[in-house]
């Protein structure tokens, strides 16, 4: 079997790059539900594959860029307000 392609129920699948994390894990780290986590994964702000065995996990690189997205809207916020 080539190294570089894997087969899942007579696909061919392309090699996915990158460190994944379990759903749990991606709620743990963004201090979200895992309901949170589907939504934003659904919304495209979440990249996902699956295993061969048909699970989902999270591209860790996703959940940074989500954890950078979420403070930079925060600060922005933050600047937004008027001084009380």
């Amino acid at each position: 079997m080539d190294i570089h392609r894997a087969k899942f129920n007579g696909h061919d699948l392309p090699p996915q790059v990158g460190r994944s994390i379990s759903i749990e894990r991606a709620a743990e780290i963004l201090r979200v539900s895992r309901r949170t986590v589907y939504y934003r994964i659904r919304d495209g702000q979440l990249r996902t594959i699956r295993t061969l065995g048909g699970s989902q996990r999270v591209l860790l690189d996703s959940v940074d860029e989500c954890c950078s997205r979420t403070k930079r809207d925060h600060s922005v916020e933050r600047d937004e307000r008027p001084y009380q």
